[in-house]
């Protein structure tokens, strides 16, 4: 029996989406779906929910969680990672309040920001710990990696962990249509092209039947524009750089030195933007979990729809032979032909029997390859970082981190990063 394993599966909510999809796929039934998570509690409510979606739907997969990570990766096809390093507690308010204590305010800091620095420094050995023992155990298996940072943790494991690895994110698949959905335009027929770096890349193109409806996008988002709403950084970024980018307006925020700025207060106002809006989103996941595990958990009658997430289709593709065509995280292997070889890049990929193939895109319009350059450098640096232990590359990722750099003196940023390095203790290895 083939193995799809799934690490981080204390993650419920995403293991019903993944695995329940797997399971309802018909290429994907000789299967066994090995759970593993270091929380054994979350591991076994994620258990007895895929049984139950299993008893539903009828599946032949089989479920077996592990509490051995080398054995539940053994012998694997497919490997899903969905994993968190340090949690909400204590490491996300980390991430938030010491560099609040140096005027720096952050939204999601997941990905980029002196946030997404010290995630990255955190996750990046657990993630090579991984791909040690994918070496050993399970050496030509797919990394499915979904965790975030993920530009960086999907070029980890590829250029330093030698794991074939396709990273995979939402905000392609949901871009053209939350934007059409946005200025209410009909998304029937539509053919986009995207390309850039992942939670930064562009729609290039939008048509119908060869007409560009660029024009039309842009005339409803100035009018959108007069009132608040939700993605009002995003049209900003469109209007002055010509182009629409795929991830949310509170990502976006912080990837850019132009909407947080303490000496612009008024800017929070005007583009509608939610300032420590990733801790809010955590408190509530925790307080609305023992309402939900009842529902996931323990109902015996647990339906599953086969969701948007890209896995079971990849997996699928691999299967049967059948195309399919995903945005993914890959390197920049010659792709996006002016941005950096060392860079991770999301662009089209071809996914079939052969695996995961991605597409020429050649050059991006300058404005936004040079965007895309500087969250590439503080990606780049931060995996400088992590490889040698060296303190130095620390400061200089946050030093070229745009929002960080903007706001921040010199003085200021290695204060900081010091104080964060403290506050992280044993989250982080030794750094000289």
């Amino acid at each position: 029996m083939d193995k799809i394993t799934f690490l981080g599966a204390g993650s419920s909510v995403f293991a019903k989406n993944v695995l329940g999809d797997c399971m309802l796929t018909p290429a994907l039934q000789n299967f066994e779906l090995a759970l593993f998570d270091i929380d054994m509690e979350r591991l076994k409510d994620s258990e007895n929910m895929l049984n139950n979606i299993k008893n539903t739907s009828g599946s032949t997969c089989r479920i077996k969680a592990y509490t051995d990570r080398k054995e539940a990766l053994r012998g694997a096809k497919f490997v899903i990672n969905a994993i968190q390093v340090g949690g909400y507690d204590p490491c996300t308010i980390t991430d938030f309040e010491i560099p609040k204590k140096y005027g720096l305010r952050q939204t999601i800091a997941d990905t980029l920001g002196i946030g997404g620095i010290f995630r990255n420094l955190r996750t990046i050995p657990v993630v090579l710990d991984f791909a040690r023992d994918m070496q050993e155990v399970c050496p030509d298996a797919l990394f499915l990696n979904y965790t975030n940072p993920m530009a960086v943790l999907t070029n980890v494991m590829s250029t330093h962990g030698g794991i074939q690895t396709i990273g995979l994110c939402h905000s392609v698949q949901t871009c053209m249509s939350d934007l059409f959905k946005n200025l209410e335009m009909d998304t029937t027929g539509v053919q986009t092209r995207i390309a850039g770096i992942n939670h930064m890349a562009w729609l290039l193109e939008c048509k119908r039947d060869g007409v560009d409806l660029y024009p039309e996008i842009k005339r409803r988002a100035r009018e959108k524009q007069k009132e608040k709403h939700s993605d009002m950084v995003r049209f900003e970024l469109m209007f002055r750089f010509g182009y629409y980018v795929t991830e949310s307006s509170e990502h976006s925020s912080e990837y850019h030195p132009y909407f947080i700025k303490r000496n612009y207060p008024e800017l929070i106002e005007r583009f509608n933007i939610p300032l420590d809006e990733y801790p809010r989103r955590c408190v509530d996941q925790i307080e609305k979990w023992s309402t939900m595990r009842d529902d996931m958990v323990n109902n015996k009658d647990l339906s599953h729809v086969r969701s948007h997430e890209y896995a079971s289709y990849i997996l699928e593709a691999m299967e049967t032979g059948i195309p399919y065509k995903i945005g993914g995280n890959v390197m920049n292997t010659g792709l996006i032909t002016n941005l950096p070889k060392e860079a991770c890049v999301e662009v089209p990929c071809l996914v079939d029997r052969s695996g995961v193939t991605p597409t020429y895109v050649g050059d991006l319009p300058p404005q936004l390859a040079a965007l895309n350059q500087t969250n590439i450098n503080t990606q780049l640096l931060t995996i400088e970082a992590a490889m040698t232990r060296k303190r130095e590359h620390i400061y200089h990722a946050a030093m070229l981190d745009p929002h960080t750099a903007a706001e921040l003196s010199i003085d200021d940023i290695v204060a900081m990063c010091d104080d964060m390095i403290e506050a992280h203790g044993d989250w982080l290895p030794k750094y000289e």
